[in-house]
């Protein structure tokens, strides 16, 4: 069966009647490979699987939706790709369900920065696939969620979010408004920070981990 979107996967070590997946999902100009080496440090009951975005920037390079600047060099974002993105990922988490035996519920999103930005779209726009969230370097989007997610059941999602203090991409700012909004719908979340720019720290790494084994 040929799925919606590139991937790579790491089978379960753990094998179960069903078991959970984490879906990560890579940052604006890479790559499947880049979130995939975490694979081997991750729990051994999940299936790993990362996906690839649909936009081609070339050289290896692939983005969720394009990043433009204006005359000025202010960036905006196309939503309208974004949401193009979103549905995609809605659809792979369908089509993995029936490829794989997964637990439908217990899926997790990985996201970095853009990966991030999809994450809580998708988790937003259809609680009912996700269980987790782990959104790191990435912020809320409301422009691409879908128009009635608040009426949405929140009830079963929970969401890991991280950011650096020194992000030089992505303004510690904009992510500290994670928190509220989401407190704001009553989805249990934890937001943490640390003190490195658009990245991962080891850190951040266990503090995720340890969230995931809890969760």
């Amino acid at each position: 069966m040929n799925l919606s979107l590139e991937y790579l996967i790491r089978e379960p070590k753990i094998k179960q009647e069903k078991n959970p997946l984490l879906l990560l999902l890579h940052g604006y100009g890479s790559n499947e490979a880049d979130l995939f080496s975490f694979a081997s440090e991750l729990p051994d009951e999940y299936y790993i699987i990362s996906a690839r975005a649909p936009y081609d920037l070339q050289y290896g390079s692939y983005a969720w939706y394009a990043i433009n600047f204006d005359a000025d060099q202010n960036k905006f974002s196309d939503f309208e790709q974004a949401k193009v993105s979103r549905d995609l990922i809605a659809t792979f988490i369908d089509e993995l369900i029936k490829t794989y035996p997964v637990d439908v519920k217990n899926i997790t999103l990985v996201g970095f920065s853009q990966g991030s930005i999809l994450s809580y779209a998708v988790a937003l726009s259809h609680p009912e696939k996700v269980k987790n969230v782990i959104a790191l370097s990435g912020y809320i989007s409301e422009p691409i969620f879908e128009e009635n997610y608040k009426n949405n059941d929140f009830s079963k999602l929970s969401i890991f979010a991280s950011h650096g203090t020194v992000d030089q991409v992505i303004p510690v700012e904009w992510a500290r408004k994670t928190k509220p909004f989401l407190d704001n719908l009553g989805i249990e979340s934890t937001y943490k920070e640390y003190p490195v720019g658009h990245g991962v720290a080891p850190q951040n790494f266990y503090d995720f981990k340890n969230w995931l084994l809890q969760h």
